[in-house]
């Protein structure tokens, strides 16, 4: 028998194993399976963009808390902690709500539903049946998926990674069959590494990786490049085989930036403002050096 709620293989059981919905007793000849794939969708956008998501009649689909753009009038939500308490928690640790809301289409016809960027950069679609129904993700890129997908916590396997690798110990594991959807800032660059072939990468710039690709960090090499190169202490080193997803601007650099033009640090200024900080700048520079 299949959960009418959201989709799974409940067997004779009573109720459902995945999200505990009370089965009706003898009900497996008359249910029907929800779809749990995600068939037709369309990305929308450049630098801020969203996804929108066609469901046929019974077909759902699941998304990070406060997501959601826009829904046709056919698509009825319903907020869980999938899984339970465990569950919840385990989403709360990667970064994610410790509840997820569903969107099925309970209307007559095919309805849509959209999805929007957090902030700016790109969606990247993921197949998890093509990609071996696993994949490794930094904390908050997941955005929406197919019913079949559920977030899971990965650890990273070296200390030295989960201290310095940017992404911590916790990673997002994106376990399932069908597609997902995540987000990262900037531009996208995806890599196919061979056996052995080594990539080093901004600790930010890791967007997502797969499970065979082995992820450590290694020390920037010379003492003036330590202090003065602006990248850091460490680097992380990605092995193949293995797909890669990199990005162009993390949302930490992002907020950075954003803090120092606050505080009057790095920003555009220009006309009569621009040569007044400038101004500043230099007498201020003189009383420090006397």
């Amino acid at each position: 028998m299949f959960c009418p709620k959201c989709g799974a293989n409940a067997g004779d059981a009573k109720f459902c194993p995945a999200c505990g919905t009370p089965l009706a007793a003898g009900a497996a000849a008359a249910a029907a399976p929800v779809t749990t794939d995600i068939t037709d969708y369309r990305i929308f956008g450049d630098d801020m963009q969203m996804v929108e998501i066609d469901l046929d009649p019974g077909e759902g689909v699941r998304a990070e808390a406060g997501a959601m753009t826009y829904m046709t009038a056919g698509v009825e939500m319903e907020v869980e902690a999938r899984g339970g308490l465990m569950g919840g928690l385990k989403r709360a640790i990667t970064g994610e709500s410790f509840f997820i809301t569903t969107f099925l289409n309970k209307g007559a016809g095919r309805q849509q539903i959209a999805f929007g960027a957090p902030y700016p950069g790109k969606i990247i679609p993921l197949d998890l049946k093509e990609l071996g129904g696993s994949f490794l993700c930094q904390k908050d890129s997941y955005l929406c998926s197919a019913m079949g997908i559920d977030v899971e916590v990965a650890f990273t396997r070296k200390i030295g990674a989960g201290l310095f690798g940017g992404e911590g110990f916790i990673l997002q594991n994106l376990v399932g069959s069908g597609k997902t959807f995540v987000h990262a800032g900037g531009t996208i660059i995806k890599k196919e590494l061979a056996a052995g072939e080594t990539l080093k990468v901004d600790t930010g710039c890791l967007v997502a990786f797969a499970p065979s690709v082995d992820y450590d960090i290694a020390m920037v090499r010379g003492f003036k490049n330590m202090l003065f190169g602006g990248e850091g202490l460490f680097l992380a080193t990605l092995t193949g085989p293995g797909l890669v997803y990199l990005q162009s601007l993390p949302l930490s650099r992002l907020a950075d930036r954003i803090g120092a033009a606050r505080r009057g640090g790095k920003g555009e200024q220009s006309g009569i403002g621009g040569l007044g900080n400038i101004g500043g700048d230099i007498v201020g520079s003189l009383f420090r050096n006397r």
